[in-house]
């Protein structure tokens, strides 16, 4: 009684069919994977920036007293 067989989830599935039909099922199964394909771009753009981020903030602790900026300004005077 606690479990459903196969046959149940058929039925279920070909009423899902009859309802919305094969063609919305279609494009909800492409804009799934469409969102899903973004979301993995976006995790990899946002793992990129943070290894960026992290080299920086570990070139500064290794040289905290050169900065891009400072030394520009030391070689006009």
């Amino acid at each position: 009684m606690g479990s459903f067989s196969i046959w149940h989830w058929l039925v279920v599935l070909g009423i899902v069919v009859l309802v919305f039909g094969t063609k919305k099922l279609r494009g909800a199964g492409g804009d799934l994977g469409a969102a899903v394909k973004n979301f993995k771009s976006a995790m990899k753009d946002g793992e990129a920036e943070a290894n960026k981020n992290t080299e920086a903030l570990r070139a500064e602790i290794v040289d905290p007293g050169k900065s891009p900026a400072g030394d520009k300004q030391n070689e006009k005077a």
